[in-house]
């Protein structure tokens, strides 16, 4: 069991790296409130983290 823990953390951190260094300060911030919005079951918040991401992914097609 907590070595299941410990690869489902490390897992989590290596994406929220891959995140801010492709998207910066604002994608980890969208990756926060979505998953503080999916964390306290608040649909606003969780919606304002993913428009966030969506904005940066299609924000240079646009």
């Amino acid at each position: 069991m907590p070595a299941l823990a410990l690869l489902s953390a490390l897992l989590v951190l290596g994406f929220e790296q891959l995140v801010q260094w492709k998207y910066g300060t604002a994608g980890a911030l969208g990756l926060l409130l979505l998953g503080v919005g999916h964390k306290a079951r608040n649909p606003a918040v969780s919606s304002a983290g993913a428009v966030l991401l969506a904005v940066l992914l299609t924000g240079p097609t646009l």
